[in-house]
């Protein structure tokens, strides 16, 4: 944790704007294709209901991705687009960079998550985005979070850090 005195401390605080959810995705089986949903429940130490991570609990509880690193990745690859059910990503936010949330709690919709981890590629992504897919994903694969509180989770909602004060507010 960085010392709260430092001159780092406030800039790692500073975000320009809330991101937004554009897209959200459940399997409900391992290896199971991707199915796009317009809303979901995160549950306490659980996880999305519906997804099959949400019965096993862990870090992997809820995984995101930047639309923005996905036209990176389009990019990389050369195609025009890359369509978030091929990246096995529950949600894609837009407007907020994931990694600024590192060591962080953050709110999506009503619910509350906080940062687990880097989400790397798993070796479904050159199946899934072709020859050089799981490459193109290294760097850009997103984040995992964990449910801290009950929430729903929707299109079009509020992806923000939640400040220091209301860290200790949320148990």
């Amino acid at each position: 944790m960085l010392n709260p005195d430092s001159e780092l401390h406030p800039l790692l605080q500073t975000h320009r704007k809330d991101g937004v959810v554009h897209w959200i995705g459940i399997r409900p089986r391992a290896k199971s294709d991707m199915q796009s949903v317009e809303s979901v429940i995160a549950r306490q130490n659980l996880g999305l209901e519906g997804d099959h991570y949400s019965l096993k609990g862990g870090k992997r509880q809820v995984t995101l991705i930047q639309a923005e690193h996905l036209a990176a990745v389009a990019s990389i690859l050369g195609y025009p687009a890359v369509d978030p059910l091929l990246t096995r990503r529950n949600i894609v936010v837009m407007g907020i960079n994931l990694t600024a949330l590192k060591n962080r709690r953050f709110r999506v919709g009503d619910a509350v998550l906080e940062y687990a981890g880097e989400c790397h590629p798993c070796s479904r992504m050159e199946e899934n985005l072709g020859s050089g897919g799981y490459n193109a994903m290294r760097g850009h694969g997103g984040i995992l979070a964990r449910v801290i509180q009950d929430g729903t989770i929707t299109l079009g909602d509020a992806v923000a850090p939640i400040t220091i004060k209301e860290q200790y507010d949320i148990q």
